[in-house]
């Protein structure tokens, strides 16, 4: 059966969110005018990862999270006295810039908007992502945006799929599709809420979970055949 509906997540899936987290976390240190190590750049990384499953799992509010990742990170760096908070915003401003578009990810919402509904599934930052979404000219492929801060749960959490379904008119499980790179999130909440999925794999990352998508792609140019 052909799929006519299909719920895009954005980070990693669209836009590079690793180059673009990169990129915040040097403007944020140029304008503290501290030195950031490699390492200190992969030590965030891992905290901020690690923090976001534990959000996920409801196992931490998304304002703690915005926080204790930098309080991690300046308690590691052994920087004490700085203001988290302050560093958060101006970490956010610079990361609502960063829309690099991945390989072949236009391309292919530009042929399949042609004969299906595409939306939005995100966990981001509702601010953040929208910006993001307009100025990479994606925002125009999709009927509809849906962002967990706003739709009031988030994935995994079947709720927030059920949320989604019951915005869009018609909405078949059957027909229905979760595209995305998290097998924790986006995999997750399709198998909880019974619609079938596809782990967008450009790593070609083993799957050591007992989280199983329907389909897996290394390339976004994949997708077009799947869907029918």
């Amino acid at each position: 059966m052909a799929y006519n509906t299909l719920l895009f997540d954005i980070d990693d899936t669209l836009l590079d969110f690793q180059a673009s987290e990169a990129a915040a976390l040097r403007q944020l240190f140029v304008e503290m005018e501290q030195p950031l190590t490699a390492a200190d750049a992969a030590y965030y990384h891992r905290v901020n990862a690690e923090l976001w499953q534990r959000y996920e799992r409801g196992d931490i509010t998304r304002p703690a999270l915005l926080i204790e990742r930098f309080n991690r990170l300046f308690e590691h760096m052994g920087q004490s006295g700085v203001d988290a908070r302050q560093a958060e915003a101006t970490y956010r401003r610079h990361l609502a810039a960063g829309h690099t578009v991945l390989p072949y990810a236009r391309e292919v919402l530009q042929t399949l908007t042609r004969d299906h509904q595409l939306y939005v599934i995100t966990n981001g930052i509702a601010a953040t992502q929208r910006r993001r979404l307009r100025e990479s000219g994606l925002v125009d492929y999709f009927n509809k945006v849906y962002i967990s801060e706003v739709v009031g749960a988030k994935k995994p959490d079947p709720q927030f799929f059920e949320s989604v379904a019951a915005d869009i008119t018609h909405f078949d499980k059957q027909r229905a599709l979760v595209i995305g790179d998290s097998l924790s999130s986006d995999i997750l909440g399709a198998a909880q809420f019974n619609v079938d999925s596809i782990w967008f794999n450009p790593a070609r990352t083993v799957n050591a979970s007992d989280v199983q998508p329907t389909f897996e792609v290394a390339d976004l140019r994949q997708i077009p055949k799947i869907v029918g």
